[in-house]
């Protein structure tokens, strides 16, 4: 019924619905599994506005079109359940695939286009969109806005919402608007008009100028968020600024369809070494965090014992997936880690600080001060040049598939896969959380790794899902480690966003009120609910259970 009527609609683009594509476009990279009723590939932007006018009218009658919604999704490699849904699932990256422009500090790309084909493009005039995540071989530009990706360069590029400085997108109405930074007179006379987007722009205003301070404090403290809706970020008084990009991107399309995106780049720095700290154990954590972030590094990464373990383990798979121009020279380098096993002194936490620029001596010469400033905590440390640091960020970046390939019976879970605190905190935090995850380590085997200058961890447990166990274990386990995650005032997800999995957390994250002005942002842009719904308000624990895969 709903592809005839679709049809009816005389779309450029293509429409499917065989149970193959169906299957395949019921799953992401998370642990769920929503089956839709329909996948159309929209070919321009009259297709989409098309389809949202359709779903608006469908949606009007009632009854059985009453759930009738409209799902973004790019390269689906989103693990929190962001670009599923029951209903109609809009794929871009068949023809919303095109790199329009590439400028002197700029980018135009459509949603569609994977990063990898973005960056060739971009390094092409040795320019870069720094806050790529790690998988940035598979994800598109689109994602990346959706969710406000981050990642290795993070600590100092900043997320995709300080990237972006343009977009366009079709709303609840059915027409494509243009968004960009206005000042107060801007905003004023966009206020002006007598029409949806005038109305629109009143009604956010209102809601953000009302509950000012309200909102800005609840915004976390932590230097990387991706929970909830970004108001805190959009009114900026006393630079007079208003810009709607700060509440779209990380919106997971709850509020329309993103159809263009103008971000700014930035050129890439050619030099770097790396300084490399084996942590015994977390005490003094903070303290060396703190000093090293003096320095300036670019990245500051981590992992733990269990994930180089797991790199020992497997070192010739590893050899083959880092490629190295000399294999045996990549060999030896791995002696001093074989070492401390063998000396029983194994490392509990590795930090991986690198550093960029220019001028190689300038960056020799800071990574030596650096060094310095830690030697009084009497830890072991090493200085490799690009090509030696390579290993050490290809274990950080390859462990979890190592790990996922040589446990037969298990498959990924990510649900506690993004938490975030103040570094400080760490020596206290990174503990307990390995105190509550060990209480289930029968069902359960997982490591720890993530970006340690800000005090963000990835923890992606592998289970057996035909455990009847498993979802009670994920429910119980969820609220333990974000109980603790917001005892340290931290964020429930740095950078993966909420999708179905964290979305039942928000009212709990930011309370009743910030919660309640959630509803209110959704219902301003969206008061049909048409776009990507149950994702940011209104989804329980209990259908985030419901549909979590059922089988290994």
């Amino acid at each position: 019924m709903l592809k005839e009527q679709i049809l009816k609609l005389k779309l450029q683009g293509d429409i499917e619905d065989s149970a193959e594509v169906l299957e395949k476009y019921s799953h992401d990279a998370s642990l769920f599994e929503v089956k839709p009723e329909i996948i159309v590939y929209p070919k321009n932007v009259e297709d989409i506005k098309k389809l949202v006018v359709f779903t608006a009218e469908q949606k009007k009658l009632g009854g059985a079109s009453a759930n009738i919604s409209l799902t973004p999704r790019s390269a689906g490699t989103d693990m929190s359940g962001g670009p599923l849904n029951d209903s109609i699932i809009l794929d871009f990256t068949r023809y919303f695939n095109h790199i329009i422009e590439v400028g002197g500090n700029f980018a135009i790309t459509e949603p569609g286009v994977f990063y990898r084909d973005f960056e060739k493009e971009t390094l092409k005039k040795n320019l870069l969109l720094p806050p790529y995540p790690a998988s940035r071989e598979i994800c598109s530009v689109g994602g990346m806005f959706a969710n406000n990706s981050a990642g290795e360069k993070t600590l100092t590029a900043g997320k995709v919402e300080d990237y972006v400085l343009e977009f366009s997108a079709v709303l609840a109405d059915g027409n494509q608007y243009d968004f960009k930074p206005l000042s107060s007179a801007e905003l004023k006379a966009k206020i002006a008009q007598n029409n949806f987007e005038g109305e629109f722009y009143k009604n956010i205003f209102n809601l953000i100028n009302e509950n000012y301070a309200a909102i800005k404090t609840a915004k976390p403290a932590v230097s990387k968020n991706s929970a909830g809706y970004f108001l805190w970020n959009v009114y900026d008084k006393e630079g007079d600024i208003f810009d709607l990009s700060k509440l779209f991107v990380g919106s997971q399309g709850t509020l329309g369809i993103i159809t263009k995106i103008k971000y700014r780049l930035v050129k890439p720095d050619t030099q770097s070494e790396m300084l490399v700290v084996f942590m015994r154990n977390f005490n003094n954590l903070s303290e060396v965090v703190n000093e090293i972030l003096k320095f300036k590094p670019e990245s500051f990464e981590s992992y733990d014992d269990k994930t180089l373990e797991l790199a020992l383990k497997y070192l010739p798979e590893l050899i083959k997936i880092i490629k190295p121009k000399n294999i045996l020279k990549l060999g030896f380098s791995f002696l001093p880690e074989a070492g401390m096993v063998l000396t029983g002194g194994f490392p509990k936490l590795i930090l991986m600080a690198e550093f960029t620029g220019n001028d190689s001596a300038e960056i020799h010469k800071r990574v030596l001060t650096a060094q310095e400033a830690i030697a009084k905590f009497g830890l072991r440390t090493m200085i490799s040049d690009h090509e030696d640091s390579q290993k050490y960020c290809t274990i950080r970046r390859e462990s979890f598939s190592l790990l996922r390939n040589h446990i037969r019976g298990r498959r990924t879970a990510p649900f506690i896969d993004d938490i975030i605190v103040r570094p400080e905190f760490l020596p206290e935090f990174l503990p307990k959380v390995n105190a509550l995850i060990d209480q289930y380590k029968k069902y359960l085997t997982y490591t720890i790794a993530g970006h340690v200058g800000n005090g963000n961890f990835h923890i992606i447990p592998l289970m057996d899902f035909k455990d009847p166990k498993s979802r009670e274990i994920i429910a119980k386990l969820s609220d333990e480690v974000y109980d603790l995650v917001l005892q340290y005032k931290g964020s429930i997800t740095a950078e993966h966003n909420d999708g179905l999995i964290r979305t039942p957390y928000l009212k709990q994250m930011y309370g009743a009120e910030i919660y309640g002005l959630f509803e209110k942002t959704k219902n301003i842009f969206d008061p049909q609910n048409i776009f990507n719904p149950r994702k940011k308000v209104g989804t329980t624990i209990e259908y985030a259970l419901e549909h979590m895969v059922k089988t290994s």
